[in-house]
């Protein structure tokens, strides 16, 4: 194990931004709610869209864990598919404060450059503010693609904290 720094960053929405208009992949990208999501449907796009970026934490978690999670009326999980593929997904989580986070983001690999990751987003804001809330929020960290802060930033949302922590990762 290797021990990194790693320097967190919450960012913020505190009013609904317009989504800028198309010329992206709206046309060959869907993206739709996950009602009836599987455990094992949402341990693989876990794994898979994490494996490059240390997400560990849910790795452990039972079944009962993860089924608690996605029957939680304050979480909601939302697939984006290409072509009828599994291409990314986003997690939604309402708070008692009244703010909604972007709790999880991210393509799978295959799918990463073509301009996906800009459109999930939109669609991952739209749906947090369409539930009301007084501001939409998320984190991001050092670990993550190099694109998602600046795809966060110009897309509106801006940096209110950050903090740095020791994290311990697998040698390559």
């Amino acid at each position: 194990m290797r021990r990194v720094e790693v320097v967190r960053t919450y960012l913020e929405m505190v009013e609904r931004k317009e989504a800028e208009a198309g010329g992206g992949p709206e046309a060959w990208a869907r993206v739709e709610r996950l009602v009836e999501c599987p455990v094992s449907f949402f341990r693989y796009l876990y794994a898979e869209v994490g494996r490059g970026y240390h997400w560990y934490d849910r790795l452990r978690w039972s079944d009962a864990e993860v089924r608690a999670r996605l029957k939680d009326p304050a979480v909601s999980l939302h697939l984006l598919s290409v072509g009828g593929a599994p291409a990314g997904y986003f997690e939604l989580q309402s708070h008692p404060d009244g703010s909604v986070e972007i709790a999880y983001f991210g393509l799978l690999p295959e799918f990463i450059g073509r301009g996906l990751g800009r459109h999930l987003l939109r669609e991952a804001t739209a749906e947090a503010w369409a539930r009301g809330p007084s501001r939409v929020w998320l984190h991001t960290c050092t670990l993550d693609d190099r694109a998602a802060l600046p795809n966060y930033l110009a897309r509106g949302f801006r940096p209110f904290k950050t903090e740095v922590y020791q994290a311990e990762l697998p040698d390559e």
